[in-house]
């Protein structure tokens, strides 16, 4: 949402606590070469994954996030693999 773009979940497993995010256009990978030596080694974007990790353990959903594709690996798509570890539920505090 903060960047402008659309995501399209999809890849789901059967038991639902997996999927895939695909963005059609990435903002972070605009006006970025990376060289050579550094293509298959590097994922650029990679800071989405952190952002996305965070922003769900704010909603108690602790969560692994892994880059699949990236258009400066050349693939035509962003694809994130999201993975559901846990729902963390919230504890009372415990009085003395």
């Amino acid at each position: 949402m903060f960047l402008g773009v659309n995501a399209s979940v999809g890849n789901w497993n059967v038991e639902g606590d997996s999927c895939s995010l695909v963005l059609e256009e990435n903002p972070l990978n605009e006006f970025v070469e990376v060289p050579d030596e550094y293509v298959h080694k590097l994922w650029y974007s990679n800071i989405l994954c952190g952002v996305i990790r965070g922003a769900l353990e704010m909603v108690h959903m602790q969560v692994t996030c892994s880059f699949v594709k990236c258009p400066l690996r050349g693939d035509d798509t962003t694809e994130l693999y999201l993975v559901l570890k846990e729902i963390m539920l919230e504890k009372a505090p415990e009085d003395d």
